[in-house]
């Protein structure tokens, strides 16, 4: 069975890094290639549901995905040094030119360093911009440009864009060698990711009434049947057991069920089997029994025990924020913010640049977000607000999610 990874970088990147990733045996690269790195986000959201992995090109557009919470998939990122930096040296040096004097940005001043020391190289005159959240283009072509004198080496193709008319500059390209460990390290925590997820677990649950019961197992993605004694048994995996536990950390569904049940004991095991779950589940539940009336234990191997927490009920489309998100290629923290939106707007319908100013996006993304959650039933057009200028009519949806 092989993998989809979305390789996402500039256009004059993409093609070979995605080539060199479909030398693997079941590997099939999706190319999504960007004008500029802030579109890397964008991107990653948009194209989420079809890909099972990430690769960049480089660490910024991975950071900037990162940090706009959209990555709900295994990522990495073609380091550029080691192999990629010392290439770029050697191809200076054959040029002629002086690889000691050198403005280098978005690598960290430890990993030039070491890099250089490998080669040989002394250090005392380089010049390093490291990569943070708050840099960009912008800031890296005016670091530059404050000492011309220095031969410039930049991860940015914005940066070489802008530059390359003006000063000496070499763009890094990933080597062969750089991309394949990115895929290698890309594709265990991937496989890893999958294996623990596909962990069965089973749930044994204690409750007279079993009204509710179905729903409960249907927004884990699982089945409820009766096992013996008036217990019953729900069948699921660890994935997505983790996702409506809150990490472990709660279980919303015992809230509910104690609503409609005055005893209520939930015990889950998790294993690699079967019947290594079922024999985990009667621990857990035999703990709960123990605990009270309204109790949840998840038992897991080498002994360990963790007691679920009930939580407050929350509406059915709430509580399972990602389901829906991977439903409609979303991430949770953006399901959260639109949530708040509509608790803000009431019964008033939203507009699309006003989500698009919640959410710190572009209105042609608000678009595309808000088109994906009609199609999944969980927004509806409510009609148009002329915008008072003469661009497009805001179109105005009210949220059902």
């Amino acid at each position: 069975m092989g993998i989809v990874i979305g390789v996402v970088g500039p256009h004059d990147l993409v093609d070979d890094v995605a080539a060199t990733c479909e030398d693997q045996p079941g590997v099939t690269a999706l190319r999504l290639d960007y004008d500029h790195e802030s579109q890397a986000p964008a991107i990653v959201e948009a194209h989420a549901p079809s890909v099972e992995g990430w690769l960049f090109t480089g660490i910024v557009p991975y950071m900037l995905a990162r940090d706009a919470d959209v990555l709900t998939r295994p990522a990495a990122f073609v380091d550029y040094t080691g192999a990629t930096l010392l290439s770029a040296l050697v191809r200076l040096q054959h040029q002629g030119r002086d690889v000691t004097r050198l403005s280098i940005d978005t690598l960290s001043a430890a990993d030039v360093t070491a890099t250089f020391a490998e080669a040989g190289l002394p250090t005392g005159s380089l010049r390093t911009l490291p990569y943070r959240p708050e840099m960009t283009s912008e800031k890296a072509v005016a670091f530059h440009r404050r000492d011309p004198g220095h031969p410039v080496i930049t991860c940015l193709s914005s940066v070489h864009e802008a530059l390359r008319d003006k000063m000496q500059v070499l763009r890094l390209v990933p080597s062969v060698h750089s991309v394949r460990v990115a895929l290698r390290q890309l594709l265990l925590t991937a496989e890893g990711q999958a294996q623990e997820d596909a962990q069965i677990a089973l749930g044994l649950i204690e409750a007279a009434n079993e009204e509710g019961l179905l729903r409960e197992a249907t927004a884990l993605g699982g089945t409820i049947a009766a096992f013996r004694g008036g217990t019953h048994l729900l069948v699921t995996t660890r994935g997505p057991l983790h996702d409506a536990t809150g990490g472990f950390t709660c279980l919303p569904m015992l809230a509910r069920l104690a609503g409609q049940n005055e005893v209520v004991r939930i015990g889950f095991g998790l294993g690699r089997s079967a019947a290594e779950a079922e024999s985990l589940a009667r621990r857990a539940l035999a703990r709960a029994r123990r605990i009270g009336e309204v109790a949840a234990v998840l038992s897991l191997r080498a002994d360990t025990d963790i007691v679920l927490e009930s939580a407050p009920a929350a509406p059915a489309a709430e509580h399972n924020l990602s389901v829906i998100a991977r439903r409609v290629g979303l991430s949770v923290p953006t399901l959260e913010k639109l949530l708040e939106a509509r608790a803000a707007a009431g019964d008033t319908p939203l507009t699309t640049r006003e989500i698009a100013d919640r959410l710190a996006v572009q209105q042609r993304t608000a678009r595309r977000m808000l088109h994906r959650l009609e199609l999944a039933g969980l927004a509806e057009r409510t009609g148009n607000l002329t915008s008072g200028s003469s661009g497009r009519p805001l179109t105005l949806y009210r949220l059902t999610l």
